[in-house]
């Protein structure tokens, strides 16, 4: 899913497709078939539309929530932007539909160089103020099978026992294809509060993913 700006009806209606570099405002419209914005959804994970900002290889990712104008069908909402071209996949289901993936493509000016993407060892570090997050992926990544994830998340070598709710789960797991961008929905299973976080996919083919997990502790 989230291929294409248009899907089932409804379309994905960017305000602004070339914004600045830097902290900056999106702004768009879900619009219907009609050509009206959208204004009744409803809520998944607490929230009434995920809007996922990527870059085009996959360096940079932000999972975000806009607001809506209820008045003018407006969801806007700031993020950080560095130069290159960065997808904008908007996540939501229709008040009385299935849930829909929209996605389209704004272009930030300034001086651009792709970066390559880590090597895939199934493990992720992080440096905060609290120490060193590790996170190691496990399971059965086959195509065209459904299959459960397990993220395992440690603290400076030390299992993370106390996570906390994140948007209705202990976390969120969101897997882009390589090259097309395909967005692939995944979904967390209930669960301890860590350290191993349980997701159910399916991956439709043989291609490259990178994943981007969000989790909260302390």
């Amino acid at each position: 899913t989230g291929l294409t700006a248009r899907a089932d009806g409804f379309t994905l209606a960017l305000t602004d497709r070339t914004p600045a570099a830097g902290r900056t405002t999106l702004s768009f419209q879900v619009l219907t078939s009609s050509g009206r914005p959208l204004l009744d959804y409803t809520r998944e994970h607490e929230k009434d539309l995920h809007l996922i900002v990527v870059r085009r290889d996959l360096t940079g990712f932000q999972h975000v929530h806009p607001r809506l104008d209820a008045e003018t069908g407006t969801w806007s909402v700031p993020v950080r932007l560095t130069p290159g071209v960065w997808r904008v996949v908007a996540d939501f289901t229709p008040a009385g539909w299935e849930g829909i993936t929209l996605a389209d493509d704004v272009s930030v000016a300034g001086d651009f160089t792709p970066a390559a993407l880590p090597a895939d060892d199934r493990t992720a570090r992080v440096e905060t103020d609290a120490g060193t997050y590790t996170v190691a992926l496990e399971g059965d990544t086959a195509p065209g099978a459904s299959t459960v994830l397990t993220t395992r998340v440690e603290l400076d070598g030390e299992p993370v026992t106390d996570l906390e709710p994140y948007l209705g789960a202990y976390g969120h797991l969101v897997a882009m294809r390589v090259g097309d961008l395909g967005y692939l929905h995944v979904h967390p299973e209930e669960g301890p509060a860590g350290p191993g976080i349980d997701f159910a996919t399916a991956f439709p083919e043989p291609a490259a993913y990178r994943l981007f997990l969000d989790f909260k502790h302390r």
